[in-house]
């Protein structure tokens, strides 16, 4: 869906529900109600009084650049949320670093820049044509949007689609057609020199054993349960590796390279400085059990991982909203119960 109708969406939602919502208002901070129930929320806006506060900010909220490059450089540098089209940049080849999701979406806006893409691990769903059937059914029929654990060392692993032109994944072998040139994962910059890990052809790789391992998947669970869906042969199909994969550049002068920018497609940290609660780890992290926290009242939700793969995803998060809506009755309920004194008085 294109965003204006994802937009729609939760308008028509919000309206379906009859949700007071109120939009462009800043949460400043969240503080428990001291001797009695509930939390006071001061916002840009005037204070709000609540009883139950659900954190859905999800796990994008403070973009990440890494301290490699310094102003003195004389480079523009800039996130990728920042970035909207190529007439914000100066003249001159383009660094992007990240091949996730932001770094997937924009390349073709930098490819006529004389690009280089640094990317590490990435999942690659598919090459080019989707074979949306057979793996929308395996994701769906062999439970892997419900699984309730990450693979070890996979907890976050960027996933390169682009949401353009009705959406599809990305192949970067194609982008070497397009005119980019393909790097490792960026490691550190000195004397106006880039290193580069000699990563790429197995971060690479690695994408595609793991594509090649769901399409496996999908294949038997459509022969096991005779399933009538068409083959797809070219789905399996993987171009020939390109020079920069089998000669890989690993030291770039940035300068000698006509380097003018640097998109940093980096992700994002969480910042929880608003929520002033007893709910996290000595590192800051969200302390939690499947979004229920540790401070009684407060829960989270849309985290990766929250209680499945699906968590942070628009579609799959009705499952943890629907359970913490459920402890949040559970809870009102013992008040009526246990303290209906004093939760009259103070509610």
């Amino acid at each position: 869906m294109p965003k204006e109708k994802i937009a729609d969406a939760f308008v028509a939602f919000s309206e379906s529900i009859k949700s007071p919502v109120r939009c462009g208002v800043e949460v400043k901070s969240v503080r428990k109600n001291d001797g009695r129930l509930g939390f006071r929320i001061e916002t840009s806006e005037g204070a709000i009084e609540a009883n139950y506060v659900v954190a859905a900010t999800g796990a994008f909220q403070k973009p990440i650049i890494p301290a490699l490059v310094p102003e003195s450089a004389g480079i523009m540098q800039m996130h990728s949320t920042a970035y909207r089209n190529p007439d914000q940049l100066p003249d001159g080849a383009v660094l992007v670093v990240g091949a996730g999701s932001s770094g997937a979406q924009s390349r073709m806006s930098w490819c006529a820049r004389k690009t280089r893409l640094s990317l590490r691990r990435a999942a690659r769903p598919s090459p080019a044509p989707i074979p949306r059937a057979r793996l929308r059914l395996v994701a769906g029929c062999t439970g892997k949007w419900e699984a309730g654990a990450p693979p070890e060392g996979r907890e976050h692993v960027t996933i390169a689609v682009s949401g353009a032109y009705g959406g599809k994944t990305v192949d970067f072998r194609n982008l070497t057609a397009e005119g980019m040139t393909l790097v490792g994962r960026t490691e550190k910059l000195d004397d106006g020199e880039m290193s580069f890990a000699n990563d790429l052809a197995r971060n690479i790789a690695q994408g595609d054993a793991n594509y090649l391992s769901v399409l496996d998947e999908a294949d038997a669970f459509v022969a096991r349960n005779g399933l009538d869906l068409p083959e797809e042969p070219e789905a399996r199909v993987i171009g020939p590796d390109p020079k920069c994969m089998t000669d890989p550049i690993l030291k770039l002068n940035l300068g000698e390279a006509g380097i003018a920018s640097i998109i940093w497609a980096t992700g994002f940290s969480n910042d929880y400085r608003w929520l002033q609660v007893n709910a996290f780890d000595p590192k800051g992290k969200p302390r939690h059990q499947r979004g229920v926290s540790s401070e009684p009242g407060v829960y989270f939700l849309g985290l990766p991982w929250l209680s499945r793969r699906g968590s942070s995803f628009i579609w799959g998060v009705w499952h943890d909203a629907k359970y913490l809506a459920g402890h949040i009755a559970i809870q009102r309920g013992y008040l009526a119960y246990g303290g209906r004194k004093k939760a009259a008085e103070t509610v």
